[in-house]
């Protein structure tokens, strides 16, 4: 699946919980579709736990 038709089903999705359920059901499912990206992300193997909780000072010591 394309990333234009992710996009759009996420588009969608986002529109019908803004126009049926408020600002608080939009909130909601931006929220639930970012942590489902990001798990999606981790199962893939794109990402790493230690991705997330890294502090700056570590990002900035691997730069050197």
């Amino acid at each position: 699946m394309s990333m234009a038709v992710v996009g759009l089903i996420a588009g969608m999705a986002l529109g019908f919980a803004g126009y049926f359920g408020g600002f608080g059901a939009f909130v909601l499912v931006a929220a639930l579709g970012a942590i489902g990206f990001v798990v999606g992300r981790f199962l893939e193997g794109d990402l790493e736990l230690g991705d997330l909780f890294r502090t700056r000072d570590d990002r900035r010591d691997r730069r050197r």
